[in-house]
């Protein structure tokens, strides 16, 4: 991949995602190399490196608990400020770590570390003070998570202040959110993977190909061309920003369809982070009911993580609500990630044989079976080995062992920079956030892709609360 010359011409941020998601995908096609070249590898590299490393400690009667630092409880800003100076050497052994593994990853794959590292400082210190609010004591009664938090600081900064385009290079929301899932796959037991996946596939399946249908059929009804329903239809019904890319890429789309849907996607999921978690507590619902409710009904990895983690820690926190954060995560997660970011491959071949046979043939051009993995998206092979890894190492040990010891020592810290991997890609996701830029799309696709949401949200919630909430209500007993 070749370093982005943004000097040369300005993008806006649906364009710019464009070209560094495509040149992403196109670089799959380079045999081995896609292994130092796409951030689906470096996001396994990073991720169960870190695991890796901390199952190291663990079975050598060692942690990296220290290094995995998080701001403590507080009630009063002073414990709060005490509790920083206090530990101020580890945040700093930990921005570091985390500083050189992402300056590593960035420069293999074409970005300016010049333009990284200021931003990601900045990135890190705001994260401090974010993570800060969500431990204040009383943060749960006014809706302060940190991933709302994140989101609504990211935004408010982006459009009423502003920052350098350049500084975009370190708001990377795909790669954070890829390694917090990779970190997540060693906080699911693999077993649970096994009981509910099934279960996950055909909801998600259902959901998928329900939303394609009414998406693509409603923009062929209002004149739209094909290329774009089925990119459209794509962003909603696979797996948001990168399902739009890989299906314009797979059916011949214009540039401007990918940059539409993205633009599309991105609006609904900003509403979403906020309107499925608020009607899931108006309505009392479980966590791991409303995880994979949000897990159906959301558009992007990164919101869908925004609103579950929300929404479970409220259920830890206010009476009233039923189940875990765990709960909630792992079910947005089966749902999702297990559910249907993994049929984006399939979806781009299925879509690319209809488009060569039927839309558009030209000679000598025939979709290729290979598509299936160049699309598939490769960080979920990270995500289910750190499962396998993490139950296999907590296999010998008794429920009340792996309590006491394996959960602190050595799955608890990989937690916490997990979910320090969340907040910078919540961050992130408000600071690229243009309000102005969103108002672009145009009425007719806007049409489309909102008659999409509606089929998508009700369905949803008919699977998850009625239909299979035996299973998403059970998941810490599965």
């Amino acid at each position: 991949m070749t370093e982005k010359k943004k000097d040369d011409v300005e993008l806006t941020p649906t364009e710019a995602e464009w070209d560094e998601e495509a040149d992403d995908l196109r670089v799959g096609h380079v045999g081995w190399k896609e292994l130092w070249l796409k951030e689906d590898w470096w996001a396994i590299w990073v991720g169960l490196g870190i695991v890796l490393v901390a199952v190291a400690f663990f079975l050598n009667d060692a942690s990296i608990r220290w290094i995995a630092i998080k701001p403590a409880r507080w009630e009063h800003l002073g414990q709060a400020l005490s509790h920083f100076i206090d530990h101020l050497p580890q945040y700093l052994a930990m921005f570091v770590m985390w500083l050189v593994v992402f300056s590593v990853a960035v420069k293999a794959m074409g970005y300016r570390l010049g333009e990284f590292i200021p931003s990601f400082v900045f990135v890190f210190v705001f994260s401090i003070l974010i993570f800060m609010v969500g431990a204040w004591t009383h943060a749960h009664h006014y809706n302060l998570e940190p991933p709302l938090v994140a989101l609504v600081l990211g935004m408010l900064i982006s459009n009423l202040i502003g920052l350098p385009r350049w500084m975009d290079t370190g708001f990377r929301v795909e790669f954070y959110i890829k390694i917090g899932i990779v970190l997540l796959g060693a906080t699911l037991p693999f077993t649970l993977i096994v009981w509910a996946g099934p279960v996950a596939i055909v909801q998600a399946s259902i959901v998928s190909i329900a939303t394609f249908l009414t998406i693509y059929f409603t923009a062929k009804k209002l004149g739209l061309d094909r290329r774009l329903g089925a990119t459209l239809g794509a962003g909603g019904a696979v797996c948001g920003v990168s399902g739009a890319i890989a299906i314009a890429g797979a059916v011949g789309a214009r540039k401007e369809h990918a940059p539409i849907a993205i633009t599309l996607v991105i609006l609904w999921a900003i509403v979403m982070i906020f309107f499925l978690p608020l009607v899931s507590r108006a309505l009392g619902l479980h966590a791991g009911i409303a995880g994979a409710w949000v897990g159906t009904s959301e558009f992007a990895d990164a919101a869908g993580f925004a609103a579950a983690q929300a929404y479970g820690s409220l259920a830890e926190n206010l009476p009233g609500i039923q189940g875990t954060q765990d709960d909630a995560v792992w079910a947005f997660t089966l749902m999702k990630v297990v559910g249907r970011d993994i049929w984006i491959g399939i979806w781009a071949f299925v879509l690319a044989l209809i488009s060569t046979l039927k839309w558009e043939r030209k000679a000598g051009q025939e979709p290729n079976p290979a598509e299936i993995w160049w699309r598939f998206p490769k960080f979920v092979i990270g995500f289910v080995l750190a499962s396998i890894i993490i139950t296999l190492i907590s296999k010998g040990y008794s429920f009340a062992e792996y309590n006491k010891v394996v959960k602190p020592e050595l799955v608890g810290p990989v937690k916490t920079l997990r979910t320090w991997a969340f907040i910078f890609c919540f961050f992130s996701i408000g600071l690229t956030t243009r309000f102005r830029e969103l108002a672009a799309a145009g009425i007719r696709p806007f049409t489309a892709f909102t008659t999409g949401v509606v089929v998508n949200v009700l369905l949803g919630f008919v699977l998850s609360v009625v239909v299979f909430s035996g299973y998403w209500s059970h998941l810490s007993h599965g």
